[in-house]
């Protein structure tokens, strides 16, 4: 016997995977997890018993359900599925994803379309933070065409801006830097260690021997240099109030040097183990927010340097670019992030059920 389990199968932005309604989930955590395991064919490196692609970027499950809090319309938490360990974390945010999440409330009824566009506040549950996503509802029904662009998605769709809340130090206890320096010296590197809705170390690709134009497999080729950052890593994490992150997803590591596109800054990002083929949402917004604050690795490299005040940022990353609207304001002699925005898409691929098996979850909450 096999148990069905109501399931939306969903590209937001660059990643895609499973979205569910809490309420068709097993509600104790551990539970969920084995069935989410099973569901994606993890651990397994091709996934090939599951919906996972073989791939980070493509083993990702959304669970959306009523709000808790009073300042949200619905609460997101996000799963990673590890593909090759039967591990399921929930240290992060993904903000590919979270592109998803309001058409995927709209379509569920747990918010109504209220006009043309609707916004829908979002709880990201994994750091206690807000997000507002602008879903374009004309008529009253979720919009998925449209002209909006985004490297490494193919064609266009209908653009979701999404804006974020006090997302500065979300996953790191509350502050943009957490250990109070624009930059520090961690394993010999000089890195900063920034937190704007993800943990993300940056250091200059140069002080590794790099360039920062290498391709993704040619780091990925690199054994030493992975070593070498993973140091950094190990010892950036408890500087970051992480703990210990040996088995952790964050912080994530990126090497940046100047841009070649026309852009802010070049980066090449280990997510944290692999390089990533472009770079996720929130370290986008890390990064970003990296370039505009004075004093830190990336002010340095940037294109324009530090600079107070309403900012478009170009991230350039291996596959294209990544566009993050930035506003910093003088708060007592201090920087601090007012507004951080950028524009994604999404579009539901599948909507039906997907199994597991009888003897992982009979489906009795």
């Amino acid at each position: 016997m096999q148990t069905a389990i109501a399931c939306t199968l969903m590209r937001g932005g660059t990643s895609k995977g499973p979205f569910f309604l809490a309420s068709d989930l097993p509600a104790d955590a551990a539970q969920r997890d084995r069935v989410l395991l099973a569901l994606m064919g993890s651990p397994d490196a091709r996934q090939i018993d599951g919906l996972g692609g073989a791939d980070s970027l493509t083993s990702k499950v959304a669970v959306v359900g009523p709000p808790s809090r009073p300042d949200a319309d619905v609460d997101y938490l996000f799963l990673q599925v590890v593909v090759n360990e039967p591990r399921v974390d929930t240290s992060q945010n993904c903000g590919n994803m979270l592109a998803g999440i309001g058409p995927f409330a709209i379509e569920n009824g747990l918010v109504a379309a209220t006009a043309d566009v609707t916004q829908v506040r979002i709880h990201m549950v994994n750091t206690a933070s807000i997000a507002v996503a602008h879903v374009q509802t004309p008529g009253g029904r979720v919009r998925y065409d449209g002209e909006a662009r985004i490297d490494g998605v193919p064609g266009t769709a209908a653009p979701i801006v999404i804006d974020f809340l006090d997302i500065a130090g979300s996953s790191t206890g509350g502050a943009l830097l957490p250990t109070g320096n624009p930059r520090d010296v961690v394993e010999g590197i000089d890195a900063t260690l920034i937190d704007n809705g993800m943990p993300v170390v940056v250091m200059r690709a140069s002080d590794f021997g790099k360039t920062g134009r290498e391709s993704p497999a040619e780091l990925e080729a690199d054994a030493a240099l992975k070593a070498q950052v993973e140091k950094v890593r190990l010892a950036a994490g408890r500087l970051m109030n992480l703990g210990d992150v040996t088995k952790k997803t964050v912080p994530k590591m990126c090497l940046v040097s100047p841009p070649s596109n026309g852009g802010a800054v070049s980066t090449r990002n280990f997510i944290p183990h692999t390089v990533h083929k472009a770079i996720g949402v929130f370290g986008a917004v890390s990064v970003a927010t990296a370039c505009a604050y004075p004093g830190t690795v990336a002010a340095d490299v940037a294109a324009g340097g530090a600079l107070l005040g309403e900012r478009s940022l170009e991230i350039e990353h291996p596959t294209g670019f990544f566009t993050v609207e930035l506003r910093l304001v003088n708060d007592n002699g201090k920087p601090r992030v007012e507004r951080a925005a950028l524009l994604r898409t999404a579009r539901v691929l599948m909507a039906g059920e997907v199994f597991v098996p009888g003897t992982v979850w009979d489906g009795q909450r």
